[in-house]
C-alpha cells in the first residue's frame, strides 16, 4: 500500500470547504432577489456555512505537516 503522507480527510475537507463557499455564496446572492414563501428560510445560507463550517473543520484538523 503506497502511503503519501497526507490523509484522506484533508482532500474531503477541501472539497466541503469549496462547496460550502460556492453555496453560500449563491445563498447571499439570492438574499437580494425577489423572494417566494420557501426562500424565506435561507436554507442555502445555512447549508453552505455547514459545509464551510465541515470543511474548514477537517481542513485544518488534517492538514499535512501538521503533528498527529
Amino acid at each position: 500500500m503506497h502511503s503519501s503522507g497526507i490523509s484522506i480527510w484533508f482532500f474531503i475537507g477541501v472539497l466541503l470547504t469549496t462547496y460550502g463557499v460556492m453555496i453560500f455564496g449563491y445563498g447571499l446572492y439570492e438574499l437580494t432577489l425577489p423572494q417566494m414563501a420557501v426562500a424565506n428560510y435561507h436554507a442555502s445560507v445555512w447549508w453552505g456555512a455547514l459545509l464551510l463550517a465541515a470543511g474548514l473543520f477537517y481542513g485544518i484538523r488534517f492538514r499535512p505537516g501538521r503533528a498527529t
